[in-house]
Parts: structure tokens; sequence; C-alpha cells
């Protein structure tokens, strides 16, 4: 097939290359017409044209194709307006299509209209978020949206702090950072060997970034100590305080604990309430990672799975996924006032000046590990203005809706196995047995072959672009599937539709 970028038509005001196009201001001139073809292009072929159902999630292609489709190298001269309009159109061409309302692959999807219009406006402004001068609009909005969401996880007043960071990793970075320098506020100058040996507790289903975070910040990954969890990914309490007076004893600090309010492959939300009473008889923070299931919040129905979250000393929140913003949209929110800010202040006098002629405590860049900050906050708080919070919720039942239909739909139809039969979130795992393999529970081999199954319905579905679900092996399960849903534009009739389509996909393989 030929790359898109043959099937450009040049425009009317295009040229053969200007070499003094190298100057980086738009010029009506010299752009317009450039910007808007480009727009022209998003709109149609990206924003609308890749939504549709009836387009692919992806159109599958090797690397070496992708190469030659596409040339990646840069060069040493430029390229014409109308060469650029056809690598956009191959770029969108050989991307995974996120948007597609069958692309339930990860934990973000969609492309919500209203965010994307905010996160256009936020690449056409620029901006760098760190002190009021030069992002004042914004500035504010962090404030409002920040101080809102901290009173919707039920601190009083949303008293406290909060920053947009990028990415949950980092955030969840941030409440090692903030909870250390709580007790040990020598560390921010003296460093870890000022400080006890510090341990920190998660689950053993938590995500990854806990234990990358503290190999990163010099605790050590065999000092984030992985806790039990019961059949259903919640963590073991009692295991919890077994492992915390076991590092005592050894002679160690702890001074951390990370739970989960919606795990990344099951959605497990974590029991928050007697993980804050130990954390209370041992003097240890409370971090909850809401990253997946924070969304749920925005639900009368549903806030309930986060019950005990309001005794949080910080929590992890990103709207990029149960609520569908657009990537990427994290936040930290914590309960102490003051203590990013003195955790990780230097007071650069480039930036942070103490005699300019406004309030500086809208200058809140420092309290950052980041100088230069992307205005994350600009589609998500557009959004909210376009939907309100009445939106938000019906958007979030939906999405629990769809899950448990979905759930309810694959019981009782032959060849589907839950992992899990009552998730508590929108994520439902499964696995499909083909017709090779029913009745052959008990034999030897069952599992081995079982564990095949999966690989290959994926290439298929991959290759053929009619959908995109995850996979995965959990502790001694073979491979299953895990569909999320995140998209309140899909219906009943979608979820019909994955369940024949695993089964067209899957039904005749042999393994």
């Amino acid at each position: 097939m030929p790359a898109d970028s043959d099937l450009i038509v040049p425009g009317g005001e295009d040229r053969d290359v200007d070499k003094s196009l190298f100057k980086s201001l738009p010029e009506r001139s010299k752009h317009e017409d450039f910007i808007r073809r480009a727009v022209d292009l998003l709109v149609e072929r990206v924003v609308f044209g890749r939504t549709s159902r009836t387009s692919k999630v992806v159109e599958w292609t090797a690397p070496e194709d992708i190469k030659t489709a596409i040339d990646l190298k840069p060069r040493d001269g430029p390229v014409s307006h109308d060469e650029l309009l056809g690598i956009m159109a191959d770029v969108a061409r050989y991307s995974v299509n996120t948007g597609h309302p069958y692309f339930v692959n990860q934990l973000f999807s969609t492309v919500d209209p209203y965010g994307l219009i905010g996160q256009w406006l936020t690449d056409a402004l620029n901006p760098s978020v760190y002190t009021y001068e030069v992002a004042p609009v914004f500035t504010l909005m962090e404030e409002e949206v920040l101080r809102e969401m901290r009173s919707i996880v039920g601190w009083p007043e949303g008293q406290g702090d909060g920053i947009f960071c990028p990415g949950g990793s980092v955030a969840n970075g941030y409440a090692i950072s903030c909870a250390r320098f709580y007790y040990y506020p020598e560390i921010k100058s003296k460093g870890v060997y000022a400080v006890p040996k510090l341990v920190l507790f998660t689950s053993e289903l938590a995500h990854y970034s806990t234990k990358k975070m503290a190999a990163f910040m010099g605790i050590g990954s065999d000092n984030c100590v992985l806790v039990k969890t019961d059949k259903c990914g919640k963590i073991d309490v009692n295991d919890l305080e077994m492992k915390i007076t076991e590092a005592i004893e050894d002679g160690a600090t702890p001074f951390l604990v990370t739970a989960t309010a919606g795990t990344t492959v099951y959605g497990a939300f974590d029991p928050l309430v007697p993980i804050a009473a130990v954390c209370k008889k041992y003097n240890i923070w409370l971090h909850v990672d809401a990253a997946w299931g924070g969304g749920a919040l925005m639900s009368k129905k549903h806030r309930h799975l986060l019950s005990g979250i309001e005794l949080a000393d910080s929590v992890t929140w990103n709207p990029h996924k149960l609520l569908a913003a657009p990537q990427q949209c994290s936040t930290f929110l914590i309960r102490h006032k003051n203590v990013l800010k003195e955790g990780h202040s230097s007071n650069a006098k480039y930036l942070f000046q103490k005699d300019k002629f406004y309030d500086t405590s809208y200058d809140t860049g420092d309290k950052h590990i980041q100088c230069g900050r992307r205005a994350d906050v600009l589609k998500f708080w557009f959004m909210w203005k376009a939907k309100g919070s009445e939106g938000f919720e019906k958007h979030i039942d939906t999405l629990f809706d769809n899950a448990k239909y979905f759930l309810e739909h694959i019981r009782q139809r032959d060849g589907f196995q839950l992992v899990v039969e009552n998730p508590e979130c929108t994520n439902v795992m499964f696995w499909y047995i083909p017709t090779c393999l029913r009745g052959r529970e008990n034999e030897p081999d069952y599992k081995e072959r079982l564990n095949k199954v999966a690989p290959k319905i994926k290439e298929r579905m991959i290759k053929e672009g009619s959908m995109m679900v995850t996979y995965q092996p959990q502790g001694d399960l073979a491979n299953f599937f895990r569909i999320v849903f995140q998209n309140s534009a899909l219906d009943h009739k979608d979820m019909v539709y994955f369940a024949n389509e695993f089964e067209r996909l899957g039904k005749d393989i042999v393994v």
C-alpha cells in the first residue's frame, strides 16, 4: 500500500522549499496556509477519521516497513510544507489509534474533545509554570483545581498542598520524598547518611513505581517491602503489620506505607481504614496511590471504594486515567501545607526573587523538583468546565455499568473463565478457552497450553486491527486478558462486540 504521504494534494499556496522558514515565529504570509491545512488534517484524519468503530485500532506494520514508509532520519536541509503534511499523515497512519473505541489495552484511552482543545490551547500558548509573572492564569488555575481535588479527597476545606507532575510514577516518588523529609528534615542537606535505615511498604500487586522510586532515591529496592495480597488483590493488613514489626526488630525505621486504590491489573482497592489505623499506631506516613481508581471519587455511587482516603497524608490521582483527560495529567496531593516547598526548595535567585512587585507566594515552582513544567492543568480544567462535576459523575457511572454488563455477559457465555469473580473497578480479567482445551482442565499440560492462548489471540487481533486488549500472567496464573473500560462513549452493544470478537479470534486456536 502507498504511504499516506503519497495521497496528499499540494495546497495552492505551497511552494518549493523556502530556506528562510527556519525562524521560530508564525508569520501569516508564510505559515497560515500550512497551519490551517495541518489542523484540517488533524481534525479529519485523526480526531474523527480514526475514532469511528469502522476504522482499525492499529495498522500493524513491521519496524523495517515503517522505516521505509517514513523517513525517520533528521536531514541537513528542510522539506516542503506538502512533505510535512505527508509526514503527519504517515505518522498518524502507522501509530496506534488510542482514541479508537476498541482500544482498551491500557489505563488510558479515547480522545476527549474538550481535553483535546485544552491541550491544543496549552501548546499554542507554550507556557512553563513556575512563577506568577510567567504563568499567571495557570498558577491560579492549578491552585483552584488542586484545592477542589483535595476537598473531594475529604480534607477539610481542601487543606494542604498539591502539584501537577509528569506521571503517576513521579507522583509516587514525591510521596517518598515528602514522607522522608517530614520525619527527617535534615536529609535535605545532609543526605541519607544522616538518617537511620529507612524502609517502606507496599502491596505485592502495587505499581512498580514505588519500588523503582525507592531505588532511584537511594533508599534501595530491597528496602521496599512487598506485602501479601488476598485472592482479590487487596493488601493483607495482618501481613503489613507483621512486616512492620519485623523491620523494627531488625533495627530499621518504617516511614511510609503506600496503599493502592485501583491496582493496575486487578483494579483492587486496598482497605484504607485499617491500613490507616496501622500507620497511626506506628507513626508512619500513609500514601494512597489512586492514580487509576481516584476518578471514582467523583461518583456518589462508587466513591465508597476509596473509603478512608481522607485519612491519608498524601494521594496520587491521575485524571488522564479514569476521568479520560488527555495524556498526561497527574497530580500529587498532600495534606500537610508546607512540606512540598520546604522539602524541595532551592531558592534560585534568578527565578524566585523576594523583592518582586507582587505577592511571591504565587511563585509555586520551587516546591517542584522540576524547573520548566508544562501546564497540564488546562486540559483538565477545560473538561471540568465543559462537563461539570455532574458530567464526570455520569462518565464514571457509565464506565462501571459497562464493566458490570461485560462481566455478566461473559459469565453466561461458553469459553470465558473469570480470574476474579467480582472485580471492584472497571478492569475485567478472564481467560478465553478455545475449543481444543474445553473439558481438559485436569490434564497435566493444561496450564502450559492455556498460557499460549492469549498471545495467539493478541497476535490475531493486532494484525487485523479489530481491537486491542492486553494480557499478562500473575503469580502462578497462566496468561489472561485484562480489558479496561475508561471510555464512556462505549455502550452495551460494544460489550457484546468484544465478547464476540474474542470468540471469533480464539475459538479455533490449537495449542
